[in-house]
């Protein structure tokens, strides 16, 4: 898969329109002093992923995490050359290697677009200066983390489904509203079922 390179952007009337969807999503957690709101604005970029991109890959230490505006990423690990979709990550969500982009070294996992996508993108170096100078920002990152925690322990509770309906039942509730939108081979993938099983279970 080819990796996306973006490239600093300017901060243009779209971005000051658009980056009103993530104060929102911020003031949700915390209340967002005009100050933090002006770093924010300074630290994160808008960029644009094509489906197919390589969004990062184990060959790299994550150092930025991304919030999804609009579009669809996958995270997913190899094993004998098998690409294991881990989770999927959607509209309002952030998404980042977990243990890479905190402990900043290499780790198992790859990020991928599905869909075309556009996000906000912070970089490791700006969320430490914003824990530094706002300690609201650490209550924000406790709070927001229940997303990734989420796609975890969903991840832990589908392995102790026994049968590949029952593994396929649970996906459909945990990715309500989004499971249409992931091709069926990757779903097959997190499942750990055939492609042609879980396409016999569609059918039914």
């Amino acid at each position: 898969m080819p990796l996306h390179l973006s490239l600093p952007m300017m901060k243009e009337p779209e971005f000051f329109e658009s980056r009103e969807n993530l104060f929102s999503h911020f003031s949700q957690y915390i209340r967002l002093s005009p100050a933090l709101q002006a770093d924010l604005a300074d630290k994160i970029a808008i960029v644009h992923f094509r489906k197919g991109d390589t969004v990062h890959d184990t060959s790299r230490v994550c150092r930025e995490s991304y919030f999804i505006r609009q579009g669809l990423l996958r995270t997913y690990y190899l094993k004998d050359g098998k690409e294991i979709s881990e989770y999927f990550s959607a509209e309002a969500e952030w998404v980042n290697s977990p243990r890479s982009f905190m402990q900043q070294q290499l780790d198992i996992y790859s990020i991928d677009a599905l869909e075309n996508t556009e996000a906000y993108r912070l970089k490791v170096a700006d969320l430490g200066y914003l824990f530094d100078h706002y300690p609201e920002m650490e209550r924000y990152a406790r709070l927001s983390m229940g997303s990734l925690f989420g796609h975890l322990i969903e991840r832990i509770t589908s392995l102790r489904f026994t049968s590949a309906t029952e593994k396929y039942a649970h996906f459909c509730q945990a990715y309500a509203g989004l499971h249409h939108r992931i091709p069926l081979g990757m779903v097959a993938s997190y499942l750990g079922i055939a492609q042609e099983t879980l396409s016999r279970i569609r059918a039914r």
